[in-house]
């Protein structure tokens, strides 16, 4: 008998659910449909049920996440540990097999026209970067904005990826119908960290030319200096560097958080620090001592403080994010 096909072709293209029972059953290996790209990275198109995700404890209520997995492939991201929902691990799979929500548009589009959409802050960019360079040909993120621009819907987009400006019209007719805030995530300078822990982003002076840029075209565009990482970027020196840094460029605000290690991107980021940078580990053992998510609160203060100091210094006090 011949084997049956992994995705019965009624469905089309398999759905995130589809997906995770086949990764179950045989590993990443079952993704036969899964497009292998000259980036090294595997992407598997699928359906989604739906694109607005409902979130709670957080400053929004909805998020919007185009792709999942992410070929930035930070070491530290706390997305990798939402890779385990599709039964990949938070390792390499999180940066090279990519989900690809190919009809996320369409069914963004149904749900903004319900008499119950209210038009509330919608978050892009929480769970992967939509501005990863998949987008280059999907543009699933440019549709998107697109969708919530016609229906006046509020956006907060997160992303590390200077194609970011590409879209600048949309951002600027959001801007206009509704309210819009970019922000671009560069948690530091240093271009030796940048090339150890943030193997496939852009340079950090890319994406402040992207801030730059955004801001010159009237958007409300600003820096996340997320996460600062103990050790290597939480030094006043390079905080002070990075601020500076992104003032000059006319970023709107600056915001700041250390480093926060969820299961999965625990395990994977102290392997890699491990490798790139051992004399730290025992360090971040103490830090992170008995499994803890979080630095120690007077650590945490501490770097805070320095934060705000800075923050005042270069008089970045009444543009930072509300």
């Amino acid at each position: 008998m011949d084997q049956l096909p992994l995705f019965p072709l009624a469905f089309h293209r398999p759905t995130t659910r589809d997906v995770a029972d086949a990764v179950r059953a045989g590993g990443t290996a079952a993704l036969t449909d899964a497009r292998l790209r000259s980036d090294h990275a595997r992407y598997q198109e699928v359906r989604c049920r739906s694109a607005l995700n409902r979130v709670a404890n957080m400053p929004f209520k909805w998020t919007l996440n185009p792709y999942r997995g992410c070929t930035h492939a930070c070491h530290y991201c706390f997305a990798r540990r939402y890779h385990a929902q599709f039964e990949m691990g938070a390792g390499d799979e999180f940066a090279s097999v990519i989900l690809v929500k190919v009809n996320l548009p369409a069914v963004l589009a149904r749900e903004l026209a319900r008499p119950s959409w209210t038009r509330e802050l919608v978050a892009v960019g929480t769970a992967t970067d939509p501005y990863q360079p998949i987008e280059g040909e999907y543009r699933l993120t440019r549709q998107a904005l697109e969708r919530l621009a016609a229906s006046g819907t509020p956006v907060g987009l997160v992303t590390k990826g200077p194609m970011v400006v590409r879209d600048t019209d949309v951002l600027q007719e959001l801007s206009r119908r509704a309210r819009c805030t970019v922000y671009l995530s560069v948690p530091h300078l240093n271009e030796d960290v940048w090339r150890r822990l943030e193997p496939g982003a852009a340079p950090p002076l890319q994406r402040l030319k992207a801030v730059e840029r955004l801001a010159a075209a009237g958007i409300r565009a600003g820096v996340l200096m997320a996460p600062l990482l103990p050790g290597l970027t939480t030094s006043r020196s390079s905080i002070e560097e990075t601020m500076r840094a992104a003032r000059e460029h006319g970023a709107a605000f600056v915001g700041a958080n250390v480093l926060r290690l969820d299961a999965g991107t625990r395990e994977h980021f102290l392997r890699i620090l491990a490798v790139e940078y051992p004399e730290l580990v025992e360090g971040y053992e103490r830090l992170f001592a008995g499994g803890s998510r979080t630095v120690p609160r007077d650590y945490a203060r501490a770097v805070d403080g320095t934060v705000a100091e800075v923050r005042g210094m270069l008089d970045l006090r009444d543009r930072a994010a509300s």
